[in-house]
């Protein structure tokens, strides 16, 4: 698939309340307490959450400044609670995130459902500071807390016919607002939420299965009570609230591929030389920051290349 070129997105543009609903818009016309890195790199100490101690891994530092907790939880894409960046944070009190429970099934040999507590014992917990890429060019740096999502699929043993893992975003109208039906969500995402990842990009040590952040658990408009970070690529594809993930022979369809594929392939690897067909990605704004800075193959995560060896990214963007 060719992708046009765009020409270079301002930062105003990005951050504008009114360019964020028009993307919404546009889909809707389509159809022990581990202290958290972020205080010692200079962001600010979180506000008092649920503490969740895990353990620092240094192997994922980076040279960039955390984000703020501030800014990391209050400027946030979580359509299930609304379309402008504050919605999130503003409605996330409708969560509730005990009892939980996760179905992992599928192609697998032991398919089972775990609550959230076991999972939290499934493995030794590691705090990692990964960067964040948005597709629509802003991103973050963050430190969050999980394991890597291997560990829970190996539990369950994928049969050899798993070629792709599926993960599904609780769907409850009730805890979250803008499932309902109304204003912005008359035609815009097929709900529930879904994700998809190839089985070996899910296998990947990078892919985190992810309980907290900023040495707490993590907070309701940032995916509670667990969710998936995949650092390579672009945010949305990092999906939150897990109910269920299965494995698949096919792949997934999923949410924004759904509603514009033309915009938002199935891979959406964070490429600087593939450009969304309204914008460059050649470059990005960091959230603290007003110089833009230009955006790294593969977020910077270059250990991941050899998933993608000989495959056209232009084509499978």
């Amino acid at each position: 698939m060719l992708i046009k070129r765009g020409g270079e997105i301002k930062s105003g543009e990005i951050t504008d309340r009114a360019r964020y609903l028009s993307r919404r818009a546009f889909m809707a016309g389509a159809g022990a307490v581990a202290l958290a890195p972020g205080v010692a790199h200079g962001a600010s100490a979180p506000p008092a959450g649920h503490p969740l101690a895990a353990t620092h891994n240094k192997a994922f530092d980076l040279p960039d400044a955390i984000t703020k907790f501030q800014d990391a939880t209050t400027y946030n894409n979580f359509y299930e609670f609304g379309v402008n960046k504050d919605d999130p944070s503003r409605l996330a009190g409708t969560l509730k995130t005990r009892p939980w429970q996760v179905q992992v099934d599928g192609l697998a040999q032991k398919p089972r459902t775990f609550d959230i507590d076991d999972v939290l014992k499934m493995a030794p917990l590691e705090e990692r500071v990964y960067r964040l890429r948005c597709v629509e060019g802003w991103s973050m740096v963050i430190p969050w807390i999980g394991f890597p999502l291997s560990a829970l699929l190996k539990r369950v043993e994928p049969t050899g016919s798993a070629k792709y893992v599926e993960f599904t975003t609780l769907m409850d109208p009730e805890q979250f607002p803008a499932q309902k039906k109304g204003l912005f969500n008359w035609g815009g995402l097929d709900w529930p939420y879904t994700e998809g990842l190839r089985l070996d990009e899910a296998l990947h040590p990078l892919t985190l299965l992810t309980v907290g952040m900023y040495g707490q658990v993590l907070p309701n408009q940032d995916g509670a009570p667990i969710r998936v970070v995949v650092p390579w690529k672009y945010g949305f594809k990092s999906a939150k609230s897990l109910v269920r993930i299965r494995l698949t022979s096919e792949e997934p369809k999923t949410a924004w591929n759904k509603a514009a594929p033309q915009e938002y392939g199935f891979y959406s690897n964070v490429n600087p030389k593939v450009d969304h067909p309204r914008w460059s990605q050649a470059t990005e704004r960091r959230i603290g920051e007003f110089r833009r800075r230009e955006t790294l193959m593969f977020n910077g995560y270059d250990q991941v290349a050899g998933l993608y060896s000989g495959m056209d990214l232009k084509k499978y963007y």
